[in-house]
C-alpha cells in the first residue's frame, strides 16, 4: 500500500520521539538506579527528573517547565506551561517514596483553578499521569490514564514504558496522542463496553461466529436473541442499555 507524504511525515515524528525516549530512559536508569540505592531526598530527585523531562519528553527547562509554581493559594514543585498556559502541574516525590493519588491534592486544586486537565506525579522511578475529568456540575473526577515504573525488570516493561510515556512527550501533546489515549481509556471502561457489546457490527459477528460454530443457518430474530442474551446474561446488571428504548429509537 502506497504512503502519502502525510502519512510518512507522521510515522517518522513518531518514530523519531520514541528512539530519542528509549535512549533516555535507558540513558538515566543508572542514575537513576544510584537514587533509589541511596535513598536519595526530594531535590536530588527533583534534578533527575527535570533532565528527564527535557531530554526525553522534549520540553524546554527554560520556556515551557517553571519551578516552585504558584497561584493564589497553593504551590507545586513544577508546571508544564504550553502556549504560555498551564498545561499539567508536576508533584515531584522522593525517589524511595511510594506514590499515592492523596499526593496531587495540591495540583489538583491548582490544575482545577486555572483550567488545567491534566496533572503528572512522579518520584523519578514511578511515572503517573492523570486527567481531571469534568462530569456536569460536579468537581472534576481524577483519572489516571498512566502509570509506568522505571525500573520494572519485567520481560518487555522498557517496550511498554516507551509505549506510555511517549504520549507525553511534546511531540505526542502536540499530536493529539495523549487526548486520544485519554478517549481510549475512557472507552474501555465498563459502561462504554456494554455499549459496544450490543452494537449492530458487533452482534452481527457474533451472530456469524455462533453460526460458525453451531452450522445454523439462521432464523428470523436470531440477531435480537443474541443481543438480549449479551444484554440479560453477559453484561453486568445496571450496564446493560435498555434494548427496548434503542428499538424504539
Amino acid at each position: 500500500m502506497s504512503r502519502t507524504g502525510e502519512f510518512s511525515t507522521v510515522l517518522n515524528w513518531e518514530a523519531s520521539t520514541r528512539n530519542r525516549l528509549a535512549a533516555a530512559i535507558d540513558r538515566f536508569s543508572g542514575p537513576l538506579a544510584d537514587l533509589v540505592e541511596r535513598d536519595a531526598n526530594e531535590g536530588d530527585t527533583r534534578m533527575l527528573v527535570t533532565d528527564f523531562l527535557s531530554y526525553g519528553l522534549n520540553f524546554s527547562k527554560y520556556e515551557e517547565m517553571t519551578t516552585e509554581y504558584r497561584n493564589s493559594g497553593d504551590s507545586i514543585d513544577y508546571a508544564l506551561k504550553l502556549d504560555d498556559e498551564l498545561f499539567a502541574p508536576i508533584e515531584v516525590k522522593r525517589c524511595g517514596q511510594d506514590l499515592d493519588a492523596r499526593n496531587i491534592q495540591q495540583a489538583r486544586r491548582l490544575a482545577i483553578e486555572e483550567g488545567a486537565e491534566w496533572i503528572i506525579l512522579t518520584n523519578g522511578r514511578a511515572w503517573q499521569v492523570y486527567h481531571l475529568r469534568s462530569e456536569g456540575d460536579d468537581a472534576p473526577r481524577t483519572v489516571r490514564i498512566i502509570d509506568v515504573d522505571l525500573m520494572d525488570e519485567a520481560e518487555e516493561a522498557h517496550t511498554r514504558a516507551v509505549d506510555a510515556l511517549f504520549h507525553i512527550t511534546h511531540e505526542a501533546i502536540e499530536h493529539g496522542r495523549l487526548e486520544e489515549l485519554r478517549k481510549w481509556r475512557e472507552a474501555v471502561e465498563p459502561a462504554p463496553l456494554a455499549e459496544v457489546l450490543v452494537c449492530a457490527p458487533v452482534v452481527e459477528a457474533i451472530r456469524s461466529e455462533l453460526r460458525a460454530r453451531t452450522g445454523h443457518a439462521g432464523h428470523i430474530g436470531d440477531a435480537d436473541e443474541v443481543r438480549r442474551s449479551l444484554a440479560e446474561n453477559v453484561i453486568a446488571r445496571g450496564l446493560a442499555p435498555d434494548l427496548e428504548e434503542d428499538a424504539e429509537a
